[in-house]
C-alpha cells in the first residue's frame, strides 16, 4: 500500500510540474537569439539580362524558392493546344544534367520538394527544402527550367498521366465554370485550357517543346524569388546559371475581351468615391459570350463576369473594395456571410432549403443579384462605409501573405 502511494504522489507532482506558468520556465539561449534578428525587408534587382530577382529574409528554418516564367497557357497556339499541360508533367524527366531518377532521389534524399504549377499567365517552378540544402535542390531546379531534353521514349509516357489529370479535373465543378468562363469571355490567348484537350493528347512532339520552351523560357521572361534565402545567392544563380537564353522571347497576341463595351478615360481611384465612379462605367458592358454546359449532377452552378482590372493596378484597389461590398466569401469555414450585401438578396429571395430550392430560383437569385449590384455602384456610400471597407480589405490582403506559396506569389506579382 506504501509503495502505491509512493507511485500516487510521484505522478502527482510530475502532473502538477507539467502545469507550471511559462513565464516561471528560463528561456533558452535560443529565444534569445531570435529576438537580436534584425527585421529585413524585400530585395528585389534586375541583371543586365533582363531577370528579375527577388527576396525575403525571414528566418525560416526552411527556404523556398520559385522561378516564374511568362510562358502560361495564353502563349499557346491552335497547333500547340494544351502543351504547357505537358510541360508541367514533363518537369521531372530525364534533362541535360540529371537523369529522373536522379532528380527524384536527390529532392527527397535532403527532404526538399519540387512542384510545377501554370496559369494562364506563368509558369511555376518551386521548390522547397532546409536551409542548409540550398544549394543542393538549386542544381535540380536550374536543370528542369534550363536544360529541358524531352527525350521521346518518356514523352511517350505522358499521354496516360494528361488523360488522369483531365479526368480529375472533369470531376471539379469550380473548375469547369472557370474554364468555360474564359472560353466564353474570351477570343483568343486568355481562352486557352489549362488542361490539354483530349484531341491534342499524345501530340506534342520533342521539336514543338523545344520551340516553345525556347520561345518563351528567356531571361527577360522570368522572374527568380526566394523566401528565407539570401539575396546574393539569388544573384549568383542568376549569373551563372540562369542565362542560357537572353532577350523576351516571342510576344503574345493581346486577349480580345468579348463585353459589350470599353473604357478609355482615366479616373482617379485613390478615394472610394473615385473608385466607384470608375466601376460604374462597367455597368452597361453586357458580356456577349455565352457557354452552357449540361450536366447530370443535382446542383446548378452559374456565374456572369465582366471584365475587371489587372492584379497591381490602381484600379485594382477599387474592384477589391467593392468585392468586400457585395460577397468576399466567409470567414469562417462552412460559415455564412452576413455582411454581404448579395448574401442579404439571396436570402430575401430564397426561403427554403439552399441546396434544394436554388435551381428553382436561380433566375430569380440573378436578377436580385444584378439589381443589388447596380444599386452598389449607383448610389453612393455613406462615408461610415467607405472608411470600413479598406480597414477590412487591408487585413484580409496581409492574411493572404501567411501562406507561404502566396507570399510568393504577391511577390513576384509586384515585380511587373
Amino acid at each position: 500500500m506504501r509503495s502505491v502511494r509512493r507511485v500516487n504522489a510521484a505522478l502527482t507532482n510530475l502532473t502538477a510540474a507539467r502545469f507550471y506558468s511559462a513565464r516561471h520556465a528560463p528561456r533558452s539561449e535560443f529565444a534569445a537569439d531570435a529576438e537580436k534578428l534584425p527585421h529585413q525587408e524585400p530585395e528585389v534587382s534586375k541583371l543586365p539580362n533582363g531577370l528579375v530577382i527577388a527576396s525575403l529574409e525571414n528566418y525560416s528554418p526552411t527556404s523556398k524558392i520559385g522561378v516564374f516564367i511568362k510562358a502560361g497557357s495564353r502563349y499557346e497556339s491552335s497547333s500547340n493546344l494544351g502543351i504547357t499541360h505537358a510541360l508541367r508533367l514533363a518537369a521531372n524527366l530525364t534533362t541535360k544534367g540529371v537523369s529522373s531518377f536522379k532528380i527524384t532521389r536527390g529532392i527527397e534524399a535532403v527532404g526538399g520538394s519540387l512542384s510545377v504549377t501554370s496559369t494562364r499567365e506563368n509558369m511555376i517552378y518551386t521548390v522547397e527544402c532546409m536551409r542548409d540544402y540550398v544549394d543542393t535542390v538549386m542544381e535540380y531546379l536550374i536543370n528542369v527550367t534550363a536544360a529541358q531534353e524531352f527525350r521521346p521514349w518518356e514523352l511517350s509516357e505522358l499521354p496516360p498521366k494528361l488523360r488522369l489529370d483531365n479526368a480529375v479535373a472533369s470531376q471539379n465543378t469550380q473548375l469547369g465554370v472557370l474554364e468555360n468562363l474564359h472560353a466564353a469571355a474570351y477570343r483568343n490567348a486568355l481562352s486557352n485550357p489549362l488542361y490539354c484537350p483530349d484531341f491534342m493528347i499524345g501530340q506534342h512532339t520533342t521539336e514543338q517543346l523545344h520551340h516553345f520552351v525556347q520561345s518563351n523560357f528567356t531571361t527577360g521572361r522570368m522572374a527568380l524569388v526566394g523566401l528565407g534565402v539570401s539575396h546574393s545567392v539569388l544573384k549568383q544563380v542568376g549569373e551563372h546559371y540562369l542565362n542560357m537564353r537572353s532577350g523576351t522571347g516571342v510576344a503574345g497576341a493581346p486577349a480580345k475581351f468579348r463585353g459589350g463595351g470599353h473604357v478609355t478615360d482615366e479616373t482617379d481611384v485613390t478615394n472610394m468615391r473615385g473608385g466607384l465612379s470608375y466601376l460604374r462605367q462597367f455597368v452597361n458592358c453586357v458580356p456577349t459570350g455565352e457557354i452552357r454546359d449540361q450536366k447530370s449532377g443535382p446542383l446548378v452552378h452559374a456565374a456572369v463576369v465582366a471584365e475587371s482590372a489587372a492584379t497591381g493596378s490602381p484600379e485594382a484597389l477599387a474592384f477589391g473594395v467593392l468585392q468586400q461590398v457585395l460577397a468576399a466569401g466567409p470567414y469562417v469555414k462552412r460559415g455564412s456571410n452576413v455582411s454581404s450585401k448579395l448574401y442579404q438578396a439571396a436570402l430575401k429571395k430564397n426561403t427554403g432549403p439552399f441546396e434544394v430550392s436554388f435551381a428553382s430560383i436561380v433566375k430569380h437569385l440573378f436578377q436580385s443579384a444584378f439589381a443589388t449590384f447596380n444599386f452598389v455602384l449607383q448610389h453612393n456610400l455613406t462615408n461610415r462605409f467607405q472608411h470600413s471597407m479598406p480597414v477590412t480589405l487591408i487585413p484580409g490582403c496581409l492574411a493572404s501573405t501567411l501562406s507561404r506559396n502566396l507570399l510568393l506569389q504577391v511577390i513576384q506579382s509586384r515585380l511587373r
